[in-house]
């Protein structure tokens, strides 16, 4: 039984050798034409040059990859010594780390190069959309304060209206310095409003150009064809975009209505009393204090609202980074796993090969160690050493060199056989 199982594993090995060499010279050549596609992507040039410089590296890469599992599907099988095999291992893993840097990655470049630089686009699009609606908000930060200016400056020109009509303030109705007074806050604070309007109306219009862009852009990544020409175009849209968002950083009114509301408290001249009689003029000089302390008040309310809009953290710079499909891989190479996985299955495949084949010589030698040596003797073998058995006889040579019983005793020939054949198969395991 042993015996046919271990002549059965051989003639198997024997059957699987010239597919085994073709199975090795397929995988080269895939990994071959995947790298030719991958490294042509990095390079630049005339497409003559283009064409040479990644066909030589594609075609370098092919033999070696079957250069190297051919060496190692020869040899690693037959290395028995537990020092021999961990040697071997090393340099196996040693060369499979060299071929996934030269070959793999490019492998993986040219499955899904196209896909991860789509998806590089997307993320820039998603991080550029999230800075735009930051800058939106920041500079409409400052809309917040229109409701308070509207009071304000309503309160004001309610004031000298009804100052006018029925001296409501100073019991002498007319167009005096209170009413004086109380225009100009109203007219400062509507002017302030105006302001904040105008503001508005620049801010919605960048930010309209801005969205415009972004949905030019999630065109570019989910349009049809080659990605590099829609790539180039997108750096432009960027460039543009870009220059919105600084645009909409430098139009917030905040700052303004900081030195507004600054320049009411302490830019603050009030009228001279113009009343008819000492009594009015006292009357007004209290009202108009009066007015100084509100717009005072309303001073450092606009004052401490703009410095909260202003400590707003700004948008930071973003600069957009082009990538190439082979660089969008090794970035993005989490989101690529099933890729990545062919990619290094195409170069390392032959790698459980040569372990079979391994595993298939260990499983012969060790059926064959349990095996009698006349059954470990093949009928080839049996012949030639009968035939040096004659020659020896026939030339007489010394008993201790051929192993010829001394005359008088009647030559052995089976135990000279076996002695030849034990040493012939015991240099054949040293070997």
């Amino acid at each position: 039984m042993t015996l046919g199982a271990s002549q059965r594993l051989h003639e198997g090995v024997a059957a699987v050798e010239t597919m085994t060499r073709f199975a090795l010279a397929v995988l080269a050549l895939a990994s071959g034409v995947y790298t030719y596609l991958g490294v042509r992507s990095l390079l630049d040039g005339s497409p003559t040059a283009v064409f040479f410089a990644a066909m030589i590296y594609s075609a370098s890469v092919s033999v070696a990859i079957y250069a190297f599992w051919s060496y190692m599907a020869r040899f690693y099988p037959h290395v028995t010594t537990h020092a021999g095999r961990v040697a071997m291992l090393g340099v196996m893993a040693l060369g499979a780390a060299m071929i996934i840097a030269m070959s793999s990655w490019l492998n993986a470049a040219a499955l899904a190069g196209s896909a991860a630089l789509e998806q590089h686009l997307a993320e820039t699009v998603e991080d550029y959309s999230g800075d735009l609606d930051q800058a939106h908000q920041n500079a409409l930060a400052a809309q917040s304060l229109l409701p308070d200016i509207q009071r304000a400056s309503e309160r004001f020109a309610q004031l000298a209206v009804s100052e006018r009509q029925s001296g409501a303030l100073t019991g002498t109705q007319g167009s005096g310095s209170v009413v004086q007074l109380l225009s100009q806050m109203s007219a400062q604070m509507k002017e302030l409003e105006n302001g904040v309007n105008a503001s508005r109306e620049q801010v919605t219009k960048l930010f309209n150009d801005g969205q415009k862009r972004l949905e030019t852009m999630r065109k570019l990544v989910s349009a049809p064809g080659a990605v590099a020409p829609r790539a180039d175009q997108f750096s432009s849209e960027v460039v543009a975009l870009t220059g919105v968002i600084a645009s909409l950083g430098q139009t917030s009114i905040a700052p303004s209505i900081r030195r507004a509301a600054d320049d009411l408290s302490l830019g603050f001249i009030a009228p001279v009393a113009d009343g008819g009689d000492a009594d009015l003029v006292n009357r007004q000089d209290a009202v108009m204090e009066t007015v100084r302390s509100s717009v005072a008040a309303q001073s450092k309310v606009l004052s401490e609202a703009a410095d909260e809009i202003l400590a707003r953290a700004p948008v930071a710079e973003r600069r957009f980074v082009p990538l190439s499909s082979a660089e969008a891989v090794l970035r993005y190479a989490t989101d690529f796993i099933p890729a990545w996985a062919g990619a290094i299955s195409i170069d390392l495949l032959p790698g459980v090969l040569v372990f079979i084949l391994a595993t298939v010589h260990g499983v012969i030698r060790k059926q064959e160690e349990k095996m009698p040596f006349a059954d470990r003797i093949t009928a080839a073998e049996l012949l030639k050493a009968l035939e040096v058995q004659r020659a020896v006889t026939a030339k007489a040579v010394s008993p201790s060199e051929t192993g010829v019983p001394p005359e008088g005793e009647e030559p052995n020939n089976i135990t000279s056989l076996e002695a030849r054949a034990r040493a012939k198969d015991r240099s054949h395991e040293d070997r």
